[in-house]
C-alpha cells in the first residue's frame, strides 16, 4: 500500500504546538500566529542575521553615527542664525572668522551625512542580498528533513510561496532596517529627548506632538493586523489554486473543468479584494493622519516659538533649530509608517515562513548516535508496538527476526499496519514500546543517514525528478559507474525502453516523470533502488503499475537483483509474493498468520480469505 494513503488528520489549534504524528512521520509543529505582533516579527527576522550579527552592529554604530550628525545640522544652523541675528541687533559688523568655525562645521556634518549614507546603503544592500539566499537555502535544506507526513499534509506550492515570500521579505526587511529604519529608531527615541537640552519648552512640544502622531498611527496599523492576515490567508490560497491546477492541466482539460477552474479563482481573486479594501482604507487614514501631522507640528512649534521668543525665552535660531527638527522628524516618522504599512503586507508570509522553520521531526539522532557503515541485514523487531494519536495502536506487539538474503512478504487488508510497520524500520517515527533492531543495533542508536543509507525503497508512487534519466538514477548514488547504471537498468528491464529513447539516458522526463508511461517511471524508481546497492531492500506495491507480461519479466529480475539482500514486499496482489521465503499476515495492527505461501494456503484462515477474494479460488486449493 502506498504511504501515506491513510495520513492522520488531527484537529488543530490556532497558536498550538504539539507533536503531529501522520502514518509517514512525526513532526512538532507550531501552527500560524496569525496574531504575531509587529514587533515580535521585526525582532526575530533581525535574528536571522546569523553570521552576519558583526557588519549588522557596525552598521547600527554607523546609524547612530548618522543620526547624530543629523541631529547637529540644526543645530549648527540654529547658531549660526542666532549669530546673524545677534549682529543685526548690536549694529557691529560680524567678522567672517566668528561663523567659520560653525559653517566649516555645519558643511562637514553635511558631507558626513551623505559619505556615512552611501556605505550604509551600499552595505546594507550587500548584506540583506547575502542572508536572502543563507536563509532560502535553510529554509529548503530544513524542509527536506521534515518527515513525509508534514509533506503529505502541506502542498508544495505553498512552501514554495512561503519561502520565496519569506526570503524576500526579510531581506527587504534587513535592506530597509539598515538603510533607513534604523537611523530614524535613532533619532526619534535617543536624539528627540536630547533636544530637551537646548530649549525644554519647544523640544516639549516636539516630543508630544510627534508621540502623539505616533501612538494614533500605531492604533490604526494595530486594527489592520487582523485584516491583513485574512487578505495573506486567500493570497496563499490564491497560490495553491494555481499550483494545484497547472500541475493538473491533462485532467482539467479532459474533464472539461477549465471553465469551472478559471470560475473558481476568480471568486478568489474577489475574495483578495474584498478582504483588501478594508484594510487600504485603514492605511490611507493613517497616510493622512501623518500628513496632517507634519503641517500641525510645524505651525504648532512657530506660534509657541514665537510667544517664547516675544518673551525672551527662546531665540530666533532656536525656532529654526526646532522648526529643522519638526521637519526632521515627521519625515523620519512618516518614513516608519511608511514601512509598517508595508511591513503588515509581510507579516503574514513571515509567519507562515517561520511556521516551517519552528517545525521540528520528533525523529531525530541522539547524542550518542553512530555512523554503522555498510550493514549484513539481519532485521529484529521486538515487541514493538506505535501508536498514532497515543489511544489506539497502529501496530501492536509485533515480533519476528528475519535474516539475511531472506524474502518476507506483508499482506493484510487496508489499514491493517503493514505499512506503518515497514515505517518504522526506516524511523520515519519510533515505537512506543519495544525496539527494531538491524544486526542486533537498535535503530535508534544509529545516524538517520546512516540507516537510511542501508535500505532502499521503492515506493508505490515513482516519485522522479524533472530531470535526465540518469540524474534520476544517480539519485542514490552519484558516484556509480556506467556500468553500474547499465546493470540496474537491466535488472529493472529498464535497458530496453531507455535506448529507445531520443537522447537515451539524457533524455528528460519531465515534471514528475511526465513524459513516460507509468510502467516506465516504476522501472526507472526500481533501478534507482538497485543501483543504491543497499543490503535492505523495501518494496512498496513496487510492480502496481506494470502490466502483466512486464510484472512477470520484472519479478524473475527482482528475485535476481534481491538475492543476498534482506528483502520486504508488501503487496496486495498475492501472486506477486508467492514465491517469497515467508508472508505475514496483518490485521489489525498485529501479525495474524505466518508462513509461505503454500503453507498459509492450506492453513483456511486469514490469508486464504484474501486469495480468495482476489478471484484466485480456481488456482488455490480449498482447505480439507
Amino acid at each position: 500500500m502506498k504511504l501515506g494513503a491513510k495520513l492522520a488528520r488531527l484537529r488543530l489549534v490556532k497558536g498550538a504546538r504539539l507533536p503531529y504524528i501522520g502514518r509517514e512521520g512525526a513532526f512538532s509543529i507550531r501552527l500560524a500566529r496569525r496574531d504575531m505582533n509587529f514587533v515580535r516579527t521585526y525582532l526575530r527576522v533581525l535574528k536571522e542575521l546569523g553570521s552576519e550579527y558583526r557588519l549588522a552592529i557596525i552598521l547600527v554604530l554607523a546609524n547612530l553615527a548618522l543620526a547624530a550628525a543629523q541631529f547637529a545640522e540644526p543645530v549648527l544652523f540654529g547658531r549660526i542664525i542666532d549669530k546673524l541675528a545677534e549682529a543685526q541687533k548690536s549694529d557691529v559688523p560680524l567678522q567672517w572668522e566668528a561663523l567659520a568655525p560653525l559653517i566649516a562645521a555645519w558643511v562637514g556634518f553635511g558631507l558626513f551625512t551623505i559619505a556615512a549614507a552611501v556605505l550604509v546603503a551600499l552595505h546594507s544592500d550587500r548584506l540583506s542580498h547575502r542572508r536572502r539566499l543563507a536563509v532560502m537555502g535553510a529554509y529548503f535544506e530544513h524542509v527536506l528533513h521534515l518527515p513525509l507526513s508534514f509533506h503529505t499534509a502541506s502542498h508544495s506550492g505553498r512552501l514554495l510561496k512561503g519561502m520565496l515570500d519569506g526570503a524576500a521579505g526579510m531581506a527587504s526587511i534587513w535592506l530597509s532596517f539598515f538603510r533607513e529604519n534604523c537611523a530614524s529608531i535613532l533619532a526619534l527615541f535617543v536624539m528627540l529627548p536630547l533636544s530637551l537640552f537646548l530649549n525644554w519648552r519647544l523640544a516639549g512640544l516636539l516630543i508630544l506632538l510627534v508621540f502623539f502622531f505616533g501612538f494614533l498611527t500605531a492604533y490604526v496599523l494595530r486594527r489592520t493586523e487582523g485584516l491583513q492576515s485574512r487578505v495573506e490567508g486567500y493570497n496563499t490560497d490564491l497560490a495553491e489554486r494555481a499550483s494545484d491546477a497547472l500541475g493538473n492541466v491533462p485532467v482539467i482539460q479532459s474533464f472539461t473543468r477549465v471553465e469551472s477552474e478559471t470560475r473558481a479563482m476568480r471568486q478568489i481573486i474577489s475574495d483578495v479584494l474584498n478582504a483588501q479594501m478594508p484594510v487600504l482604507s485603514w492605511w490611507a487614514l493613517a497616510a493622512v493622519a501623518t500628513r496632517a501631522s507634519a503641517t500641525i507640528t510645524l505651525v504648532g512649534i512657530f506660534l509657541l516659538g514665537t510667544w517664547l521668543h516675544l518673551r525672551g525665552l527662546a531665540t530666533i535660531g532656536e525656532i529654526v533649530m526646532f522648526m529643522s527638527f519638526a521637519t526632521m522628524l515627521i519625515g523620519r516618522l512618516e518614513q516608519i509608517v511608511g514601512f509598517a504599512n508595508w511591513s503588515f503586507l509581510l507579516i503574514p508570509k513571515l509567519n507562515e515562513f517561520f511556521d516551517v522553520l519552528d517545525t521540528k521531526p520528533v525523529v531525530h539522532d541522539r547524542p550518542s548516535a553512530r555512523d554503522v557503515g555498510k550493514l549484513r541485514g539481519r532485521v529484529a523487531f521486538e515487541n514493538v508496538t506505535f501508536s498514532y494519536d497515543g489511544r489506539r495502536t497502529a501496530v501492536s506487539d509485533v515480533s519476528f527476526v528475519v535474516e539475511p538474503g531472506e524474502t518476507v512478504a506483508f499482506v493484510g487488508s487496508t489499514g491493517s499496519g503493514k505499512s506503518t510497520t515497514l515505517s518504522l524500520l526506516h524511523r520515519v517515527f519510533d515505537p512506543v514500546h519495544g525496539a527494531v533492531t538491524i544486526d542486533g543495533i537498535d535503530i535508534r542508536d544509529m545516524t538517520l543517514v546512516s540507516l537510511r543509507a542501508n535500505i532502499g525503497v521503492v515506493f508505490q508512487e515513482p516519485m522522479l525528478f524533472a530531470r535526465s534519466i540518469e540524474e534520476n538514477l544517480r539519485v542514490g548514488k552519484p558516484d556509480a559507474s556506467e556500468e553500474d547504471v547499465r546493470l540496474a537498468l537491466e535488472r529493472a528491464q529498464a535497458a530496453e525502453f531507455v535506448s529507445r529513447q531520443s537522447d537515451g539516458l539524457e533524455t528528460m522526463v519531465g515534471e514528475r516523470g511526465r513524459s513516460l508511461s507509468g510502467g516506465e517511471r516504476q522501472r526507472i524508481s526500481i533501478a534507482r533502488a538497485l543501483l543504491k546497492d543497499p543490503p535492505i531492500m523495501i518494496f512498496d506495491e513496487a510492480t502496481s503499475a506494470l502490466d502483466a507480461t512486464t510484472e512477470r519479466q520484472l519479478q524473475k529480475a527482482l528475485d535476481a537483483a534481491t538475492e543476498g539482500r534482506t528483502t520486504f514486499v508488501i503487496a496486495h496482489r498475492l501472486a506477486t509474493v508467492r514465491n517469497a521465503t515467508r508472508i505475514f499476515v496483518f490485521d489489525q495492527g498485529r501479525i495474524v498468520e505466518s508462513g509461505s505461501f503454500e503453507e498459509l494456503v492450506a492453513q483456511g484462515g486469514r490469508f486464504a480469505e484474501l486469495a480468495r477474494a482476489q478471484f484466485m479460488a480456481d488456482s488455490v486449493p480449498q482447505p480439507a
